[in-house]
């Protein structure tokens, strides 16, 4: 499956638009991470326990999406992108969303 975030593919003509498809996912870390990423907060620094739950998270939402299109007999998804919200406290939902499309060489 090809992911771009343009609204084109190179030597790709767009044959037809099949639909939005979209993939999310909600995660949260466990107890110990979240007390050991309060800390961190006091004196600074990366909060890595999240950017490996947003990075973990991204990958999920764009999997179910690929799902998503492979259902529809995409082959491509075209104008990629993520939009994140918190949920609660330490959750945050990831979205991955874009255009499944047919595609055919020039």
């Amino acid at each position: 499956m090809i992911i771009v975030n343009t609204d084109f593919i190179a030597n790709n003509v767009i044959v037809e638009t099949l639909g939005v498809v979209q993939g999310s996912t909600i995660r949260s870390k466990n107890i110990g991470k979240d007390i050991l990423s309060g800390f961190r907060t006091i004196v600074g620094g990366e909060l890595s326990e999240y950017t490996e739950m947003l990075t973990e998270a991204r990958q999920i939402a764009v999997q179910r999406m690929v799902k998503v299109a492979e259902e529809m007999n995409a082959d491509a998804i075209i104008n990629l992108r993520f939009a994140t919200s918190a949920v609660m406290q330490g959750a945050a939902e990831i979205l991955a969303y874009g255009t499944a499309v047919k595609i055919e060489k020039k």
